[in-house]
């Protein structure tokens, strides 16, 4: 009989406990999710979606998916989640800084690279020219001419800091000088061809 109503003293308190276990989880994180918005809010801010893409991106989907659980009453799943929201959005504003110096320096080589090429697009044009090679000098010395003003827009961005908008418009640059350039040289071939 003790036996028995230690049994089942036993049991009530196992039940007890899974019950309080159990409705401590039942409520959503709502402080872990308001953490991690606001750490994936502040990294945005500071421009991490700019220069920590694949991070930021993680961050950002991390967070929803907490947002997405808690509406399917997923708590344990939501906590986890805007653990990991928290976690990235916090990694990421580490890594701005850094990434931004880097893509600056990148920028700035490009940048020279750039100019060198259109130095030496412009002597190319000179000798297609000369060897009447069939191509249109007007457009090229337009497009040179953009190209130039688009390179004082570059310096512009990068003296006020926005890095990214130079460094994306500069490899943009660097493609269509180097297409333009293997136009010319392709133009120039034939003609040397036909002598």
């Amino acid at each position: 009989m003790l036996r028995r109503i230690v049994q089942a003293k036993f049991f009530v308190w196992v039940v007890a406990l899974s019950f309080v276990v159990l409705s401590g989880c039942a409520k959503p994180p709502t402080k872990e999710i308001e953490n991690a918005d606001k750490a994936v809010a502040e990294a945005k801010q500071k421009e991490a979606d700019l220069y920590v893409q694949d991070v930021f991106a993680k961050a950002e989907e991390a967070l929803k998916k907490a947002k997405s659980f808690v509406d399917e009453k997923k708590y344990k799943e939501a906590k986890s989640s805007a653990a990991e929201a928290l976690s990235l959005a916090q990694q990421s504003l580490a890594m701005i800084d850094p990434n931004k110096a880097k893509m600056k320096a990148d920028a700035e080589q490009i940048l020279s690279d750039v100019q060198a090429s259109l130095g030496e697009l412009k002597s190319s044009v000179a000798a297609a020219l000369k060897k009447k090679a069939p191509i249109n000098r007007e457009e090229i010395q337009g497009m040179i001419g953009k190209w130039e003003i688009d390179l004082v827009n570059v310096k512009d961005q990068l003296q006020a800091e926005k890095i990214r908008q130079a460094y994306d418009l500069l490899v943009s640059l660097q493609e269509q000088v180097k297409s333009q350039k293997e136009g010319i040289t392709a133009a120039m071939e034939p003609a040397s061809a036909k002598k």
